[in-house]
């Protein structure tokens, strides 16, 4: 079955008033909306559009049929959104499947309640997650090496004097290590220092604003590269005297053009910065932060549960699996992430609106996509209108999807695409054995 659904964008302070009705052809309330959820998390599943029972969600649609419409008898075990990121979100980090288990009977059995705001986990699921950029997106990333980081900060410490360069350079001293097997512990403490609320900690970063804002030339000149100085000077301007900016000078700082894609592993310490993206996820939503925020900050679990080895390249690239048809295939049995391009017979290779090419590679395009659907999907298009069919079923199923319009597609037979636009489809693994 090709099923349409729709979901009401989520209105979190660090959303875009603009980029969602833009894609959704919506009017924009005047809020930040800051991502539309596409699957069946109980924290916002979408609903059947155009249902006769009004309000039908997609849990209770698979419910109603399990081996019908889910995976294997069950629910989805991935999510797929749409993130339009108008300020930082908070610096997070994401459990492993054991971690998240545990952590989830523990604070059930010490009778936490779930909406707790010290509540570390609200589900005992892993959340790995895979983003692809649809504008130009910024992201912190992973851990890079700690000479880096502290190099910079030296620099930084230079572009100022007195008190601020002694804090500058306290803090460069922190973030080093004797040899590279010493590195995790050494961020680690770098960490549990940055977080832990000392006076210390916090004129360091009172003086990363001092060098990034009005002594940015001098830090500039010493080697800071500008981007870095920026991401600085917006998170400063967005969380005054947060410790997570400091936290930010470990991280990869990663710039991505449209069709480049990052891939975090559960563990891995990240945030999203600005940009307008497609999203792909384990169906949780665990998170414990490290800053950039105003919410809980559990900084032993944090330490207990981050991965804080080397990040060596947070980008993922993309398997052509076919003639205008990418995939990002990171090895999970709860995701993987699919591009269809299509463009009209007759048209040259290659002929797809806009853009013309991208980061992910020449903007392939084919006339007719063919996508297998042994386990179900959810498809979003992000541009044009796209022609879904499903040729081989015993009654017919098509469906004419525009910009901005979601389809649930059960399992079943390969489904057709054609038309002149661009389609993103979540699905399981492969080969898909369970979580």
């Amino acid at each position: 079955m090709l099923i349409f659904i729709e979901n009401t964008p989520r209105a979190y302070a660090w959303g875009s008033r603009e980029a969602l009705p833009e894609l959704l052809g919506t009017r924009p309330t005047g809020e930040p909306q800051a991502e539309l959820w596409l699957g069946a998390h109980p924290g916002g599943p979408a609903t059947v559009a155009k249902a006769a029972a009004a309000g039908l969600t997609l849990i209770e649609l698979i419910e109603s049929d399990p081996e019908r419409y889910g995976v294997d008898g069950g629910q989805l075990p991935f999510l797929l959104k749409v993130l339009a990121i108008g300020a930082p979100l908070s610096l997070q980090v994401h459990p492993d499947l054991a971690q998240a288990r545990a952590g989830f009977a523990a604070e059930e059995a010490a009778g936490i309640p779930r909406g707790a705001r010290e509540r570390n986990y609200g589900d005992p699921n892993h959340k790995p997650e895979l983003l692809v950029a649809l504008s130009e997106v910024s992201a912190l990333s992973g851990f890079r090496p700690l000479a880096e980081a502290r190099a910079e900060l030296l620099a930084l410490g230079g572009a100022v004097a007195g008190p601020d360069r002694d804090a500058l350079r306290r803090a460069a001293d922190r973030c080093s290590a004797a040899r590279p097997e010493d590195e995790p512990e050494a961020r680690r403490s770098f960490l549990a220092w940055a977080l832990g609320g000392g006076a210390e900690a916090l004129a360091a970063v009172r003086a990363l604003g001092s060098a990034a804002g009005e002594h940015a030339a001098a830090a500039a000149a010493d080697g800071v590269p500008e981007r870095r100085l920026a991401c600085l000077r917006e998170l400063r301007a967005t969380h005054p005297d947060d410790p997570g900016a400091l936290v930010s000078l470990l991280l990869h700082l990663v710039h991505l053009r449209p069709g480049e894609a990052i891939y975090l592993e559960a563990r891995q310490l990240h945030a999203y910065l600005a940009g307008v993206a497609v999203e792909v996820m384990a169906a949780s939503d665990n998170v414990l932060r490290a800053g950039l925020t105003e919410k809980h900050v559990d900084v032993a679990e944090l330490l207990r549960i981050l991965d804080p080895d080397e990040l060596a390249e947070p980008r993922m690239p993309a398997r052509r699996a076919a003639p205008g048809l990418l995939a990002w295939e990171p090895g999970v049995a709860d995701f993987r992430l699919l591009r269809a391009r299509l463009c009209e017979p007759g048209e040259a290779e290659g002929g797809f609106p806009e853009p013309a090419s991208d980061a992910a590679g020449p903007a392939d395009a084919a006339a007719l996509v063919e996508v297998d659907a042994a386990h179900p999907l959810v498809l979003i298009v992000t541009a044009g209108r796209v022609r879904v069919e499903r040729p081989a079923a015993e009654l017919d199923e098509v469906a004419s999807v525009g910009r901005g319009q979601s389809l649930y597609v059960s399992a079943g037979e390969v489904i057709e695409l054609s038309g002149r636009g661009e389609a993103f489809l979540a699905t399981v693994g492969a080969p898909y054995e369970g979580a």
